[in-house]
């Protein structure tokens, strides 16, 4: 039985595979479980805006079509996070990050985990964005609370039979909001 140690009066979102989402709600605390998928939790301390992203791998194979967005590669997730950060007030050279999961879980599989985690790592050095702290590979599953509006992270080790399985989950394509700004 899972046990909810958030302080009372805060409202828990979980973020799954293949989501993101952001907040500047001083109440709001973004969840998630992961297990070779990587989460980045990114906040502009100045605004009090963060949000949390969840994926499942780093970017698509060169036979994928470049014109679609595919939510489950972090290459998609991690541009969709900032750029939705700064429709809402944050500045790109004022983010912070962190990371979580990345881990191998399954012995004598592809090495999914270690290859999200190099891809977070050299995409936020790449865009300049500061690691304020990981928690990255191994071999546990983990469970991720962020507080977006202060940066605050809570990251713990959970049973791998509480990751979720790395099998992609229907595609969700977010209804357009104006134009996309790619760095």
């Amino acid at each position: 039985m899972a046990v909810d140690l958030s302080p009372p009066n805060v409202t828990r979102l979980t973020v799954l595979q293949g989501q993101f989402k952001v907040s500047a709600g001083p109440k709001v605390e973004l969840s998630t479980v992961l297990g070779s998928c990587v989460a980045t939790c990114l906040y502009d301390p100045v605004v009090e805006l963060g949000g949390m992203n969840h994926f499942l791998l780093p970017e698509p194979p060169a036979s994928h079509n470049r014109g679609e967005v595919d939510v489950h590669y972090g290459v998609y997730l991690m541009e969709m996070l900032i750029n939705e950060m700064l429709a809402y007030g944050a500045r790109k050279d004022r983010l912070r990050a962190h990371l979580y999961g990345g881990a191998n879980i399954r012995s004598g599989m592809q090495q999914i985990g270690t290859a999200n985690a190099e891809f977070a790592r050299g995409f936020l050095l790449r865009e300049r964005i500061e690691l304020v702290r990981e928690d990255l590979g191994g071999v546990s599953a983990r469970r991720v609370d962020f507080r977006p509006a202060s940066g605050q992270v809570r990251c713990r080790a959970v049973a791998s039979s509480d990751a979720p399985e790395v099998t992609p989950q229907p595609v969700f394509r977010p209804a357009p909001r104006g134009e996309v700004e790619l760095f």
